[in-house]
């Protein structure tokens, strides 16, 4: 076997295997090559040669989350030695704060998301399929993929955010941002009482109205709906939802184009957000922040790659970020980056 991705949808009680069996996925160089595709896509956060969009292609097939199907994960692929060191992490963390937040008071940036990587061991005897069924227990409001190419390596997510999601003419994405974390009393309930920062309303605020400026360029028939809380496992967010018609599915990589990467793990000005993290994050985000999920002309549902790991061996290259504006403090970002952190170390360390 060359490549899988096994994923299950928000609120299912099943799962979705594809297997590509006889040769290797295809790999695109461009979002727009995706009009017209069908199959399993996974997109990296900055689409280049040696890092292509990857489209696994076979027939899916339905399986039980009760019965553990077994999968080889062969395909290992790291290349940064840097974040091996994990006493380096707050250093660099450190570094590019600093960095990031002296643009945002020159006014270089409206807003800029920080990424950031840590090593976890992965527990002897488990495997990655271990993972994503642990992450289909716990999390029951989340996407949750596995996917092995020999391009990308092994990646697993549990992410709470669409980032385009249609059947028919039917489509909707999501302006998801601002986070806080549950604690005590607050698990029972899904964050109804709790009170939103400035800066996490303006966040919210900024995808919004960048996805509406998006959605104008395709379609006059769209729709916004909230912001609202929602949570996320132990963290909540504030979210509003776009629905919208596209009669024409043929070109659904135009609109990917155009939507990816959002200010959710970018900033704006979307462009110059873009290439300042592309040159200057300690950690390259490789597949981190990009996209994955099935895309066909009538049914598709993709999901921005958050809250997610790279499996290489026994080690699990762990990925998180967050937004920041001019009044954004550092230890109260690391924090939340520690808090969404969480999503995929209770993995490792659940007992079953």
């Amino acid at each position: 076997m060359s490549a899988y991705a096994i994923y299950r949808l928000p609120h299912e009680n099943h799962a979705t295997l594809i297997r590509q069996l006889e040769g290797e996925p295809m790999q695109l160089h461009s979002l727009t090559e995706l009009n017209g595709k069908q199959g399993f896509v996974v997109a990296p956060f900055e689409v280049k040669a040696d890092q292509p969009l990857v489209l696994i292609q076979g027939t899916p097939e339905q399986v039980s989350l009760d019965d553990k199907v077994s999968l080889d994960n062969k395909n290992v692929f790291f290349d940064n030695k840097n974040i091996r060191n994990k006493n380096k992490g707050a250093d660099y963390y450190r570094v590019d704060f600093a960095n990031y937040h002296y643009q945002l008071e020159a006014d270089k940036f409206r807003k800029i998301v920080l990424a950031r990587c840590a090593d976890e061991d992965k527990p002897k005897g488990v495997e990655p399929i271990d993972l994503f069924y642990r992450a289909c227990q716990l999390y029951p409001r989340l996407f949750i993929a596995l996917v092995d190419t020999p391009k990308s390596g092994c990646w697993l997510t549990a992410t709470p955010e669409i980032l385009l999601d249609g059947k028919g003419d039917d489509w909707r994405t999501i302006a998801l941002a601002g986070t806080m974390k549950l604690e005590g009393d607050q698990l029972d309930g899904e964050g109804e009482t709790l009170t939103w920062s400035t800066k996490n309303i303006q966040e919210q605020r900024i995808v919004a109205t960048y996805i509406t400026e998006c959605l104008e360029q395709f379609t006059g028939d769209f729709r916004e709906e909230g912001p609202r809380t929602v949570r996320a496992a132990n963290l909540v967010h504030l979210r509003s939802d776009f629905t919208f018609k596209l009669t024409d599915h043929h070109h659904v990589g135009d609109l990917l184009q155009v939507l990816h990467p959002t200010p959710a793990v970018c900033g704006l000005p979307k462009r110059e957000a873009f290439k300042f993290i592309v040159k200057n994050e300690h950690t390259p985000r490789r597949y981190y922040s990009g996209f994955m999920g099935p895309i066909a002309q009538e049914d598709t549902h993709l999901y921005v790659s958050l809250r997610c790991m790279n499996i290489e061996g026994d080690v699990c290259h762990l990925y998180a970020g967050g937004g920041l504006l001019k009044d954004s403090v550092e230890e109260q970002e690391w924090l939340e980056t520690e808090a969404k952190m969480e999503t995929m170390k209770r993995l490792l360390y659940v007992q079953q």
